[in-house]
């Protein structure tokens, strides 16, 4: 049950039992950004994937079978579109394209679906210009969040193809 971009690159299932090395994971992902803003803090890290935990909706990112990374992405009730709620690589195998690979793999599941993504990231964090540079467009800032959406309508790799 995996997705395979490469040899070395896919996505596999999510159990229940998976959340402590998740949250691990989470933690290590966000540490950087979140002391930078003075917020770090591992319980509330710990408690807010505990609020959105959903295996079911959750891949893990995997190197060779190596867990290094994981996403979310939901449907967001009444809004016809899906919620990226987490998109985490670990430090260390960060800026080796795995990252745009696994949001290839998310906007792959908005074309087919004909649904906008949506997403948050913590303002100040690398990840907003990941996300710019990956054609999202900045919809509303909040105090600690950058609120971001990406529609299949304006995907530019779709208006190439069009006659």
């Amino acid at each position: 049950m995996s997705w395979v971009a490469s040899s070395m690159w896919s996505l596999g299932s999510v159990a229940a039992e998976d959340f402590e090395s998740m949250a691990d994971l989470r933690a290590e992902a966000l540490r950087e950004s979140l002391e930078r803003l003075g917020r770090f803090d591992p319980v509330r890290v710990r408690e807010r994937l505990r609020s959105a935990f959903e295996p079911a909706h959750m891949r893990h990112i995997l190197i060779n079978g190596e867990r290094v990374g994981y996403l979310t992405l939901i449907p967001h009730a009444g809004s016809g579109s899906l919620r990226l709620h987490h998109l985490y690589i670990r430090p260390a195998h960060q800026g080796q394209g795995l990252g745009a690979w696994a949001l290839e793999w998310v906007k792959a599941q908005g074309r087919a679906s004909g649904q906008d993504i949506t997403l948050g990231a913590l303002r100040g964090s690398d990840a907003n210009r990941f996300y710019l540079r990956h054609g999202f467009r900045l919809v509303e800032e909040q105090e600690f969040d950058l609120e971001y959406r990406w529609s299949p309508a304006f995907d530019p790799r779709l208006a190439e193809i069009a006659p």
